[in-house]
C-alpha cells in the first residue's frame, strides 16, 4: 500500500499519524539501520565507561608532577578515544538516518523502496551530508553561545537539511538556504514538531536505560535495542514534514484563477 504523499500543508497531528502508519507498515526495514547505529553507539559508550572505571584515582597527596603524569597517561588517551569513537558513531548515525529518509521518500513517492539502494545513495551523498552537518553544528553552537535563542532559531531553520540533500540531490550549501525557505513562516510549527519527536525518543531512551540497569554489564545492549525501536520516527517525520512544506511552497506558486468575464 502506497504511503500518502502530502498534496497540501499538513498539521502536526497528520504528520505524526502518517509517520506512525508508514513506520508500522515497514517496521523491520526502518529498524535495521537504526538498530545497527544504536548498537554501535551503545557498545562504544560501554567501552568508554569501562575505560573510565579502570582508570586509577589520584591520591589525596597530589603534586603537580603527578597531576601532569596522570593527565598524559590517562586523560589524553581517554579524550583521543572519545573523539575517535564520537566521529565513528556520528558517521554511522548519519548514514542510518539518511537511509531512513531515503527509504521513506521512496515509499512516499513510489509506494515501495529498497533498503540497499537507499544505503548506496546515502554513501554517495555522504560528503554533502557531513559537510552540511558540520556547518549547521558550528552555526547552532555559536547561536546557543549567543544567548540560546539564536541557536534555537538556527536549529529550526536547518531542520530539513538532510531531507533536502537526499530528496532534491543538492549540495551542502544549497541545502542550508533551501531548508530555510521551506520552513519560512512556520517557525513555531517546526519547533513544536521537533520537540515532540525528539522528546519522545529521549523519553523512550531513558526508559530503556532504566530497564537495562538490572542487566549489569549488558545494560547498554538492552538500552540500545529499546532506543532503536523509536529512533526511526525522527527521519520519517522529517521526511513527511519536508513534503508538507514542499506542498505549501507549491500552493503559493499556483496563480490565482482569472477574474470572471462578466
Amino acid at each position: 500500500m502506497k504511503a500518502e504523499k502530502p498534496l497540501r500543508e499538513l498539521s502536526i497531528e497528520e504528520i505524526l499519524r502518517l509517520t506512525f502508519e508508514l513506520y508500522s507498515k515497514k517496521f523491520g526495514v526502518f529498524l535495521i539501520p537504526m538498530l545497527v547505529a544504536s548498537l554501535v553507539s551503545g557498545s562504544f559508550s560501554a567501552l568508554i565507561g569501562r575505560y573510565v572505571e579502570n582508570m586509577p584515582q589520584l591520591g589525596y597527596e597530589i603534586n603537580p608532577e603527578a597531576v601532569w603524569s596522570y593527565f598524559w597517561n590517562y586523560m589524553v588517551p581517554l579524550l583521543a578515544i572519545a573523539f575517535i569513537i564520537g566521529i565513528i558513531s556520528w558517521l554511522i548515525s548519519t548514514i542510518a538516518e539518511g537511509t531512513c529518509v531515503k527509504f521513506a521518500a521512496e515509499n512516499i513517492e513510489k509506494g515501495e523502496g529498497s533498503l540497499g539502494e537507499a544505503f548506496n545513495f546515502i554513501v554517495y551523498k555522504l560528503p554533502s551530508l557531513i559537510a552540511a552537518a558540520i556547518i549547521t553544528a558550528i552555526l547552532i553552537v555559536l547561536g546557543f553561545i549567543a544567548f540560546i535563542v539564536p541557536g534555537i532559531i538556527l536549529a529550526i531553520m536547518f531542520s530539513l537539511v538532510i531531507p533536502t540533500i537526499i530528496i532534491e540531490d543538492v549540495g551542502a550549501l544549497d541545502s542550508l538556504s533551501r531548508s530555510r525557505r521551506l520552513v519560512s513562516n512556520r517557525w513555531l510549527k517546526t519547533l513544536a514538531l521537533l520537540l515532540i519527536v525528539y522528546l519522545l525518543t529521549l523519553f523512550v531512551g531513558y526508559i530503556g536505560t532504566l530497564i537495562g540497569q538490572p542487566f549489569g554489564e549488558f545494560k547498554w545492549l538492552i538500552s540500545s535495542i529499546i532506543s532503536a525501536f523509536v529512533q526511526p520516527i525522527i527521519p520519517i517525520a522529517l521526511t513527511f514534514y519536508y513534503y508538507s512544506m514542499l506542498a505549501k511552497e507549491q500552493q503559493r506558486m499556483i496563480p490565482p484563477p482569472p477574474p470572471p468575464l462578466f
